[in-house]
């Protein structure tokens, strides 16, 4: 590629900055594609600006780890930068969300601009993102969904009993299916979620066990709510059925760390305690 900076530089700083916070259609539906596949990306924008910039305050280009998707912080060694720096963060080995960077362009750029930057880099990998899936919207769920959705997670509850639906928030992270058995919620299982089963009981659990494990999802965790003995049987049952030891194995039951008494509440803590845990215990390995 061959880069030339400071060529088209035009006249920039923060007085533009109003008139180019504009919503970008084309940006926004581009962005929707990215995050219904997933796939990871990174969105730059010039937040700050002084001098002679080859861009306005509040340009915006949208990477994935292949390069330039759409927009323009204005070409030349500046975009160039830029993607080298947006293919680091979604590299596998980073774990960082956003990073903000000023940059002189003639010091750090090699531009001919005698301009400053600031550019703002967003950083969205479906395994930095944290979704949980909770099966069942009973007492313990209620509290549950509660809990997670002032947290940075994205809750998806599924259930067939539209009442206890209805006793849940309406949130923008708090995604509400209803479905006509509990089985037909795991397609709503993204790669990398957590998964919580708490239905009304043990015949209601299995069937949407095995239909993880027929799916052959990613899942980090998969955790059951009930009792030692409820596990010992569960277990053995889906041993019988034919899935597979290593998986069985992976199932956490009870679910939640033992913090307090049996209530639904105290409960409910001790699930979300287990699930930051393995969070951070998931993001902290390699690659």
């Amino acid at each position: 590629m061959n880069i030339v900076g400071g060529s088209g530089a035009r006249r920039g700083g923060t007085h533009q900055r109003g008139r180019n916070n504009r919503l970008d259609a084309t940006l926004l539906r581009q962005v929707e594609a990215l995050l219904s596949e997933p796939a990871a990306f990174c969105l730059a924008t010039i937040v700050d600006g002084r001098g002679s910039i080859p861009q306005i305050v509040g340009a915006r280009a949208l990477f994935t780890g292949d390069g330039l998707v759409y927009g323009t912080v204005g070409g030349g060694r500046l975009e160039e930068l830029c993607k080298e720096t947006a293919a680091g963060l979604l590299a596998g080995d980073q774990c960082v969300r956003n990073r903000f960077e000023r940059l002189n362009l003639a010091r750090d750029v090699g531009m001919t601009c005698a301009g400053e930057v600031s550019v703002f880099f967003e950083v969205h990998r479906p395994d930095l993102q944290w979704d949980v899936v909770v099966f069942g919207a009973g007492h313990v769920a209620q509290k549950l969904c509660r809990f997670l959705i002032e947290l940075d997670c994205r809750v998806a509850c599924i259930d067939n009993r539209p009442e206890w639906l209805a006793r849940l928030p309406r949130c923008e992270n708090l995604e509400i299916v209803q479905v006509a058995s509990h089985a037909h919620g795991v397609d709503r299982i993204k790669p990398h979620s957590m998964v919580i089963v708490m239905t009304m009981g043990h015949a209601t659990d299995v069937p949407i066990l095995q239909a993880i494990a027929s799916a052959r999802s990613r899942v980090p965790f998969i955790g059951v709510i009930g009792s030692k003995s409820k596990a010992q049987i569960l277990k053995r049952e889906l041993l019988r059925a034919g899935l597979a030891a290593d998986f069985v194995d992976s199932i956490v039951c009870p679910v939640g760390e033992k913090l307090g008494n049996n209530t639904p509440g105290e409960i409910a803590v001790g699930i979300v305690s287990q699930l930051v845990r393995v969070r951070e215990a998931t993001r902290a390995q390699p690659g």
